[in-house]
């Protein structure tokens, strides 16, 4: 699975989708974890993002179906995003923050090369740098968070 090509428009939204559905599944139980009460409110917000930006995926796709057959993208793999995460659930405070960054990190990455891939459709280029310049946003507030 996780050195499956990201071939085509399709599998690339495809994919951005599943990595907004488990960081939300990860702010989810980090909000829910008793050491992380002090960033509950923190964790909450970036899952209802990674929820917003979930159905912004989906649109992006549902706008552009007719693009779906374009051209094959060369060269991208899903293995170099699969950050694996420990349960949210029992992690403390300092662990979550720390994996919340690498987590916002990897999707920022994620988008600015999907955006680039995505180059011969500038709208949805466009899109996925705006999902990019959302994660930039979260890892900033994740760095300027009290510890």
């Amino acid at each position: 699975e996780h050195d499956m090509p990201l071939q085509n428009f399709g599998s690339i939204l495809n994919f951005a989708e599943d990595l907004e559905r488990l960081d939300q599944e990860f702010y989810a139980a980090a909000a829910a974890n008793p050491n992380c009460d002090a960033y509950r409110t923190l964790f909450s917000e970036l899952g209802a993002d990674a929820a917003r930006s979930i159905s912004t995926v989906q649109r992006i796709r549902r706008e552009n179906v007719t693009e779906m057959i374009l051209e094959s993208v060369q060269d991208f793999t899903r293995d170099s995003f699969c950050e694996l995460c420990e349960e949210a659930a029992a992690m403390s405070a300092a662990e979550a923050l720390e994996t919340a960054t690498r987590l916002e990190a990897r999707a920022d990455r994620y988008y600015s090369e999907a955006a680039e891939k995505m180059k011969a459709l500038p709208e949805v280029a466009r899109s996925l740098k705006v999902l990019g310049k959302n994660r930039k946003g979260h890892i900033a507030r994740l760095m300027n968070v009290k510890r």
